[in-house]
């Protein structure tokens, strides 16, 4: 191949090379000031300097203009075949290739993309017509890269896409003019199916720890004649073992009502499918039994190893109990799940694990002189009513204790202000959070009420700087449960939290008396959690209050306390009276609260009254206050309103539960709640 004249002039040495090119000059140069300095030192030496380099001249040109269009000739031969080499090697890729222009459509692409998507080099057709979930809007921007996963064909693919300049793919062809900002899509698929196979494999055959209690044994064992006793104990572990043996699992009963089942990953995913149906086959349990039975359920795994599985397990089971039973609990390291949890907590009335609290928080209380207490945020009756509970308790052992509060009710003020500049309590009883962090050290007992989740309570900094927690609560346990506690008294079965405090009341001291105005607000916590003892009463609610009476609580002044002003009472009127019924059952509603000083409070009472009407099973209103959206959600029975609110992150009870958003308006939130509601019932959750 010989280069014409032409040819020589358009096509030139560049970079590198032509600097190397250059250097034969450069030297003829030294060489010749070398040689005249010679001439001045010696004529002789200068001449054979001369002469030498002369010869090194004659061949330095030879090379720079004989041999530079051979040079030349070779570099474009090796540069031909090299772009050749490298078109082969990216046509013969086993990974498929494509290139796509900004609109997906395909411009080329490889001999392993033609057999795999079964189409010759001609298919310029758009590439979301192949795959579906490449399209526009996630093709790559700039210099970042795309990686998406798709599935084609029973294979899986991991995609990558990168954005590739123009003049980059051009490699300086001039029979094309690209704009400078012009670029195209290079597409690369992986096959990612053998390892994904073998990574599931892996994941099934991961170990699994659980711990299955049944709930009311004792309860349920009792209720049932002598003869049929036996029958009853053997058709339930004929009911667990049958469920967890179909999965290969080994079941072994640890104690009378307590069971432990190992198994692997890949039956778990078959009883979350399942959404653990023995929750419902235990409670079809009847052989003259008048209480229906319960179970609950905590499964372990994500460890590495066997034994902190099982402390898994038993911290998902804490869980589960803590929420009230009757429900499954999954805790794979960090992730939660739950299943059930559909029906009312049965009450158990033996009072042994209140003493046993009562007994436990005398015992720290003895040890300690200094006391914080507090509730969660926007502080409600109940809260309230307990903190003062737990703050007569201190008292009477002698202890300086302070109250935690910061934004007061309407519905506390009336109590709070029986409290404020009276002679017989101290002026810092109520302390404001700014207030408390100054006072707080660590040697200082926190004790929180109505309320286990560390983000409500009136000010979680002052637990993370104190070793020495208790908590009282009557709330369902979630995820974000307030950790390290020395002691925990969690109770769903409780109406309230004034109902726990008032019950341990009489085992701290049984000389202990309460003012009247100490049992006015344990009792007005007690009404209003149970909206008149209409909801959640049960036979320890009556005792608590009967306590509390002969403590000197008035019905009537606490009545009175209670009462809404017209301003208050004209908005929960229209907030029912423009309530939605949605899909029959449910009642939805926003409370108009402007104007009003917590129409939180408004908001709740207005979910109350939404449940007077007849086919309603659940009631929602949604409040706008301090650029927040606050939903109250109430039940009789028929739905578990603290399912639909842990779906916005928030919590309470079967019957009485809340929820705080963000970023959002009232009618959206009103329309997020329609679209939980139809997903939770499509997937029968309600």
């Amino acid at each position: 191949m010989k280069l014409s004249n032409t040819s020589k002039q358009s096509v030139r040495i560049s970079g590198q090379l032509k600097a190397y090119m250059w250097w034969p000059i450069f030297t003829g140069i030294l060489l010749f000031i070398l040689t005249i300095s010679m001439y001045f030192i010696n004529v002789a030496a200068g001449t054979v300097m001369a002469i030498f380099m002369l010869i090194y001249m004659i061949v330095a040109s030879l090379m720079i203009f004989y041999y530079r269009p051979a040079i030349l000739h070779n570099m474009i031969e090796f540069a031909s075949g090299y772009s050749q080499v490298q078109r082969s090697l990216i046509r013969e890729l086993s990974i498929p290739y494509a290139l796509l222009d900004d609109k997906c459509r395909v411009l080329w692409i490889n001999d392993a993309m033609m057999k795999l998507i079964d189409k010759n080099k001609d298919y310029k057709k758009s590439i979301s017509t192949i795959f579906p979930e490449i399209i526009g809007n996630i093709l790559p921007i700039g210099e970042q890269e795309k990686e998406i996963r798709l599935t084609y064909g029973n294979r899986d693919f991991r995609v990558e896409l990168k954005r590739t300049p123009f003049d980059r793919i051009l490699n300086n062809i001039t029979i094309i003019e690209a704009n400078p900002d012009s670029s195209l899509i290079a597409m690369y698929m992986f096959d990612e199916t053998d390892i994904n196979k073998y990574i599931q494999k892996i994941k099934d055959e991961r170990f699994v720890a659980g711990l299955i209690y049944i709930d009311n044994y004792e309860e349920a064992l009792d209720s049932i004649d002598d003869i049929r006793r036996s029958l009853f104990v053997g058709l339930i572990d004929k009911r667990v073992n049958k469920y967890f043996t179909s999965g290969a699992a080994i079941v072994r009963k640890l104690e009378k009502d307590k069971y432990l089942a190992v198994f692997r990953y890949k039956y778990l995913e078959k009883l979350i499918a399942d959404k653990f149906s023995i929750l419902d086959e235990i409670k079809s349990v009847k052989i003259g039994n008048e209480m229906t039975i319960t179970v609950s359920l905590g499964i372990g795994t994500g460890a590495n190893d066997y034994a902190k599985n099982y402390d898994i397990a038993k911290a998902a089971m804490d869980l589960a109990l803590g929420r009230g039973g009757d429900q499954a609990v999954i805790k794979d390291g960090e992730k939660i799940n739950y299943f059930g949890g559909k029906t009312q907590q049965m009450e158990k009335n033996t009072r042994v694990k209140v003493r046993v609290k009562a007994h436990a928080l005398k015992q720290i209380l003895d040890i300690n002189d200094n006391i914080m207490i507090m509730g969660h945020k926007m502080s409600d009756v109940d809260s309230f009513g307990s903190a003062i509970g737990i703050y007569a308790i201190a008292k009477k052992m002698n202890k300086k204790a302070h109250i935690v509060i910061n934004d007061i009710s309407t519905t506390v003020r009336p109590f709070m202000d029986k409290f404020i500049n009276n002679s017989d309590y101290e002026k810092d009883m109520f302390l404001t959070s700014a207030e408390a962090i100054e006072k707080i050290n660590q040697s200082m007992v926190v004790i929180v009420v109505d309320v286990n989740r560390l983000k409500m309570t009136e000010c979680p900094e002052i637990l993370e700087k104190c070793k020495t927690i208790i908590v009282f609560d009557h709330h369902r346990q979630t995820s974000e449960a307030i950790t390290g506690a020395v002691l925990s008294y969690v109770d769903p079965a409780a109406s309230s939290a004034c109902e726990m405090v008032s019950e341990m009341l009489q085992y701290i001291d049984e000389g202990i008396k309460l003012k009247s105005i100490e049992a006015d607000a344990l009792y007005a916590g007690i009404i209003i959690d149970t909206d008149n003892f209409n909801n959640k009463s049960g036979p320890r609610t009556f005792e608590a209050a009967a306590l509390l009476r002969r403590s000197g609580a008035d019905i009537t002044r606490v009545r009175k306390m209670l009462r809404n002003d017209m301003e208050e009472h004209k908005a929960i009127a229209e907030a029912v009276s423009k309530a939605e019924v949605y899909k029959e059952a449910f009642a939805i509603t926003i409370f108009q609260g402007d104007g009003l000083k917590s129409p939180t409070i408004g908001g709740a009472q207005a979910a109350n009254e939404l449940l007077n009407i007849k086919g309603i099973k659940g009631s929602f209103v949604v409040t706008k206050y301090n650029e927040q959206i606050y939903i109250s959600a109430r039940s009789i029975d028929e739905v578990n309103v603290q399912l639909i609110m842990e779906r916005f992150g928030g919590g309470g009870h079967m019957s009485i539960a809340g929820a705080q958003l963000k970023d959002c308006t009232a009618s959206q939130a009103v329309q997020t709640i329609k679209n939980t509601l139809d997903s939770m019932l499509q997937e029968g959750d309600i």
